[in-house]
């Protein structure tokens, strides 16, 4: 059985995208994709075989250094992640050459989420239905060609202070290709594409940062591509 045939996902994605579709007939411009619960620990948790797939939107892009008000969330969470912007189209039948062959370039990113309810394995519809928490992605300016990850340091400040750098960026979120020919493989099942400018943001670096009540701003640096950071405000 392919990963995106799970009985829970069969019912929740169709449900996502046509949310997604509906968004963009009322004039929303679409961004690309994220994917989550990719970690070894999740996907054991969840009883998957590969992460699930949600959908990012213009309306949720936010600037470096932007401040984001978290009044009204629940369990707030930050993402350190790689994110990868497509040159083509990817259809369905990719594979790691094939999306290695698509992906235009590699960038710093940081997702935002409101971690409510709680995902457990009977719930993943639900979870996919209302698009895996997103609420904001925050990208970076400077980015590197290419999808290889060889070289890359990623490192985590909160409060000002480096508190995880890791020179192996996919030990917990698997190999960015495999991530990405999933995100196409996975879209083709449910009559959607992968195009050309779409980002996807392919998972925490570091297991999800529960944004704590008096925190006020976390960066992620990806050395030597550049470095992005989110402001929060509980107004």
């Amino acid at each position: 059985m392919n990963a995106w045939d799970h009985p829970l996902i069969k019912k929740g994605m169709p449900a996502q995208l046509e949310k997604r579709r509906a968004r963009i007939a009322a004039g929303e411009r679409p961004l690309g994709w994220k994917v989550g619960f990719g970690a070894p620990a999740s996907l054991e948790k969840l009883g998957l075989q590969a992460p699930v797939v949600g959908f990012l939107m213009q309306r949720a892009l936010l600037l470096s250094g932007s401040t984001v008000s978290l009044a009204g969330w629940t369990k707030p969470v930050a993402e350190p992640e790689i994110c990868v912007r497509m040159a083509t189209d990817l259809r369905g039948g990719a594979t790691p050459e094939t999306a290695l062959a698509a992906i235009k370039e590699i960038l710093p990113a940081i997702e935002l989420a409101d971690l409510n309810p709680p995902p457990t394995p009977d719930n993943i519809d639900a979870v996919l239905e209302g698009n895996i928490y997103q609420r904001h992605v925050v990208l970076c300016g400077n980015t590197r060609f290419g999808g290889s990850t060889g070289g890359l340091t990623s490192r985590l400040y909160r409060r000002g202070e480096e508190v995880n750098t890791t020179t192996d960026p996919e030990a917990l979120t698997g190999k960015l290709l495999n991530i990405v020919a999933h995100v196409a493989n996975t879209l083709a099942g449910y009559g959607e594409k992968l195009s050309a400018g779409d980002v996807i943001i392919t998972g925490s670096v570091t297991p999800p940062i529960m944004i704590e009540d008096d925190e006020t701003e976390i960066a992620h640096a990806l050395d030597p591509i550049g470095e992005v950071s989110v402001n929060f405000t509980r107004d």
